[in-house]
């Protein structure tokens, strides 16, 4: 974002907003540019002025949705205990993606197109360490890095699947926990607990809210939130 002048984080502004509203409305697959250019009240060309493309849309409104996430699992924990604020912060993905149709394919987009993901696999890194280096004391960088790519399957996976009658949110979320605090060597008994934890905490709600966030984020401007990221 350095260098940018007012005109043009006006510009990026306005856009993001428009892609937000069209996004939970229409997915990312069915929306274009022209109709975000649109939706923002500017011309079609303007969006390449402000974007290289609808992936770098997506990636920038992608920082911003993964950082009100961490803010608000840390909110809501009410603990010092890491893992079970990656616990909360993962299931209040998946419960996003139970919010809508769309908004399940801008999550699953998020875990599949190459800049978005390589983001959420090194910005995601990062914290594995902190959080799981007690169980994992010999991994360094590099294989949290990789064992990220691994877990951030498994969420595409989950997220891809909608819940039904026998595959309900509760179940889905005992599967990715269970499955994600194994890959980093979290203790059976500490899984449990943290699974109970989770399912105890009334996630649908948070999710709400947080996507609502997202929109009054997008209204107000993501210049400060972007920041240099």
């Amino acid at each position: 974002m350095k260098g940018l002048q007012a005109k043009g984080i006006a510009r990026r502004n306005k856009m993001l907003y428009a892609a937000v509203q069209l996004f939970l409305e229409n997915g990312y697959e069915g929306t274009t540019t022209s109709q975000i250019s649109k939706a923002a009240g500017m011309s079609a060309t303007s969006f390449f002025a402000a974007f290289e493309n609808k992936e770098a849309l997506l990636l920038a409104l992608v920082k911003v949705m993964f950082t009100g996430q961490f803010e608000q699992a840390k909110a809501f924990a009410k603990t010092d205990d890491p893992v079970l604020m990656y616990c909360i912060e993962t299931a209040l993905q998946i419960h996003i993606t139970e919010l809508s149709e769309p908004l399940r394919e801008v999550y699953v987009k998020a875990y599949s197109l190459p800049s978005t993901s390589e983001y959420i696999y090194r910005s995601t890194a990062k914290q594995l360490k902190a959080i799981f280096g007690n169980y994992m004391s010999d991994a360094d960088d590099k294989d949290f890095y990789e064992m990220d790519i691994a877990s951030s399957s498994i969420m595409r996976g989950f997220m891809a699947r909608p819940c039904d009658v026998y595959f309900t949110v509760d179940l889905k979320l005992k599967r990715f926990l269970d499955c994600c605090l194994k890959l980093y060597n979290v203790p059976e008994e500490k899984r449990k607990e943290m699974t109970q934890k989770v399912l105890s905490i009334d996630l649908a709600t948070i999710a709400r809210k947080l996507i609502e966030e997202v929109v009054k984020r997008a209204e107000k401007g993501f210049e400060q939130a972007m920041g240099s990221k």
